[in-house]
């Protein structure tokens, strides 16, 4: 009875120890949530109103102007933007967009990847991790697995640079972006979204009481040439700071209800450790008055 009573006591310390750590990455993952939010919430209305204005802009194109980023072509060489987080213990935030992914290339991209013109694009470690070794048959590019360490605009602008140079150029028929689109700390929805080519996500759902009509000072050919690459760089950034807030709202979610568990584990034990500890008196008290009854009789 004495084993299992120490079993029980090393239970419940390791308990406690792990709801230690717990409590502590709960709150790490709250304080880095505020910034996080903080940082979308304020870049959501700005990038969501320029990529109206974008959507109203392409649907009022004439015939002679022009962009590299609206040409609408056959999709038979497409690359996939996979964004998640470089650590784990979120739920299953990365699980999710990870699935989402899959979906996209397993039910509408096979016949591209069995043509081998599927590029995988990582974003973060944990889709790398997986994404790899399911599909080593695509193209897999893991320059900028890393990016989180450096959320600056600069720097994520290399990423969106990147794909707006292989569309451009043809290396890319489409571009789609999977991430964690943060709703709320305790609500974040993975999501697979067109980044290119701009006039096939636009031309839905924008009919002609919608256009607006603008007037372009300067020339309009000129001054969309350094507009819609500056729209679809600030999209991008949203993409990436949605998921990187998405990330912290789901790690402190899932370690406040692993501190919850570990109190009601911690209450469990407790409660059988008084149960082994009252048996093991009771068979203590029956052996000393079997023993005296033994001596008297």
């Amino acid at each position: 009875m004495s084993g299992k009573l120490k079993e029980v006591r090393e239970r419940i310390k390791s308990v406690q120890s792990t709801q230690q750590i717990t409590k502590a990455m709960k709150m790490v993952s709250a304080s880095k949530l505020r910034r996080a939010q903080q940082a979308i919430t304020e870049m959501r209305p700005y990038a969501n109103r320029l990529d109206k204005m974008m959507k109203n802009i392409v649907s009022n194109l004439e015939g002679d102007i022009q962009s590299p980023y609206i040409a609408v072509r056959e999709p038979k060489k497409v690359a996939i933007v996979v964004i998640t987080s470089n650590r784990g213990l979120c739920g299953a935030f990365n699980t999710n967009i990870i699935k989402e992914a899959i979906y996209k290339i397993e039910k509408q991209y096979q016949a591209v990847r069995s043509a081998g013109n599927l590029t995988l694009i990582f974003v973060g470690k944990k889709g790398s991790d997986f994404l790899k070794k399911r599909y080593p048959d695509c193209k897999l590019n893991h320059t900028h697995v890393d990016l989180f360490a450096d959320l600056s605009f600069d720097h994520v602008a290399r990423v969106s640079q990147m794909l707006m140079d292989g569309f451009s150029q043809g290396e890319f028929d489409k571009v789609d972006v999977c991430y964690g689109q943060f709703r709320n700390a305790a609500v974040q929805e993975a999501t697979c979204v067109q980044y290119l080519p701009i006039a096939a996500l636009t031309a839905a759902g924008t009919d002609s009481k919608s256009k607006a009509d603008y007037l372009f000072e300067p020339e309009k050919g000129a001054l969309l040439e350094q507009l819609i690459p500056s729209i679809l760089q600030t999209s991008f950034q949203k993409f990436v700071l949605d998921n990187h807030a998405s990330e912290h709202g789901a790690r402190m979610t899932a370690m406040d209800n692993a501190t919850t568990n570990a109190e009601e584990l911690m209450k469990e034990l407790k409660i059988n450790y008084n149960k082994a500890r009252q048996e093991a008196i009771t068979k203590e008290l029956s052996e000393i008055v079997g023993g005296a009854a033994a001596l008297n009789g």
